[in-house]
């Protein structure tokens, strides 16, 4: 809520990205030595970092998108789109080579696990909780393949930061030079509000379903679909390459609907997203999965990876199209948002059977609908063709209170 506004006013959004860059890393490291004692502060210190990470990224994004439209003379909100599209297809690629990397790693192992036709019973919506939770354990890596692993993936960490420092241009908003004006004091605590002040506009409060509903559906395919569908009825060893999968068409479905959106429209593509994420879940409630039905398993991901597209690339470009003015506290309530869904399905991961989760998934969805559709009504409403953003430049009478 507080951090991100405020390490981007003082430090900029490259140095905000570096910086919470080396919290990944630092999660990292502590893997090398699981435990409570590792894990638990490692944990803390990456949730402090991977928040104004995501906000400075936003906010970069949106203001280079804007920069580059004025000096093209171009619509602001199709660059933007584009530049999250393009953003999101290299971001999403990093499940294909993360996946890829542990897949070939962990194939190392000799360790097979048989399946029998009972724990298969157990397998899909309506899952043995108790009979499916050994499956992971009795297929465990050895130490050696954990800390090659975890060897790839920090050196990997520490070369993207320098990859940052070294090459990345500091870039600031009209509005981050405006506040540098303004006395210290007042500036700080203006800017460490923001992000409570920012639910007073009725559009964010409407899409905070939506935007938990992206943290909800992530959650659910890396932590459910993987564990009792994949896991349960094929083993361990297949979960990386499902994942590529997922990330593979997230990757091209990004940078797909980041070009085509300045044609369908944002809602053709929500409505597509939704229509697909709905076939997916009423899929998973009826199906059984077994190993003869090898390809089912693939098509799952890849279905989620395009609806997942959409959620990024469509739900972040409209935080930045309609709060071009206050970015920084609007990608700050993104976060928090999206985060609080992961948490939540995170949490109730252990303790709900999956039909239970899948229907929550659909209740959800349906809720954040419902809220997106509200919002474009209001757009549609308080600027009649005419982008909010545009009016705002010209010096409308539009400002934010107008949606209190």
């Amino acid at each position: 809520m507080f951090l991100p506004p405020i390490l981007i006013k003082k430090l900029g959004c490259k140095w905000t990205i570096a910086i919470s860059m080396c919290c990944y890393i630092a999660f990292s490291l502590g893997n090398f030595y699981a435990s409570w004692y590792t894990l638990i502060p490692t944990s803390v210190i990456l949730g402090l970092g991977g928040a104004p990470l995501w906000s400075a990224k936003c906010t970069y994004l949106t203001i280079a998108g804007t920069s580059y439209a004025e000096k093209a003379g171009k619509n602001a909100k199709d660059i933007i789109n584009q530049y999250f599209g393009v953003f999101f297809l290299v971001f999403q690629s990093s499940g294909v080579w993360g996946n890829l990397i542990s897949s070939l790693i962990f194939s190392q192992s000799s360790t097979k696990v048989e399946i029998s036709e009972e724990d298969l019973a157990c397998c899909g919506a309506y899952n043995c909780l108790a009979d499916t939770t050994n499956t992971t354990d009795s297929a465990k890596p050895s130490h050696s393949l954990i800390y090659t692993l975890l060897g790839v993936y920090t050196a990997s960490g520490v070369l993207a930061v320098l990859l940052i420092i070294i090459f990345l241009d500091q870039i600031k908003s009209d509005q981050a030079e405006t506040e540098k004006e303004k006395l210290e004091i007042p500036s700080f605590w203006s800017t460490f509000l923001a992000t409570f002040q920012h639910l007073k506009d009725k559009r964010q409060c409407l899409l905070i379903p939506l935007t938990m509903y992206s943290g909800f559906e992530q959650g659910f395919l890396s932590g459910d679909y993987t564990k009792a569908y994949v896991t349960c009825a094929l083993g361990i060893q297949y979960v990386g390459y499902v994942m590529i999968c997922f990330a593979a068409v997230n990757s091209l479905c990004s940078l797909l609907f980041g070009k085509i959106s300045q044609f369908t429209g944002r809602k053709l593509l929500f409505a597509l997203a939704t229509v697909t994420n709905t076939a997916c879940i009423i899929a998973l409630l009826l199906w059984k999965p077994h190993p003869k039905q090898l390809a089912v398993f693939f098509v799952f991901p890849a279905l989620w990876g395009l609806s997942d597209a959409v959620w990024q690339t469509q739900t972040n470009g409209l935080y930045g199209i309609l709060f071009e003015k206050h970015k920084e506290a609007a990608f700050a309530n993104c976060r928090l948002w999206e985060s609080l869904g992961f948490v939540i399905a995170f949490g109730y991961s252990t303790k709900l059977q999956v039909y239970i989760k899948l229907y929550i998934l659909l209740s959800v969805l349906v809720l954040s609908m419902v809220t997106y559709g509200a919002v474009e009504c209001l757009e549609a409403k308080s600027s009649p063709g005419t982008p909010t953003a545009t009016k705002k430049e010209n010096g409308g009478p539009l400002t934010q209170e107008t949606h209190m």
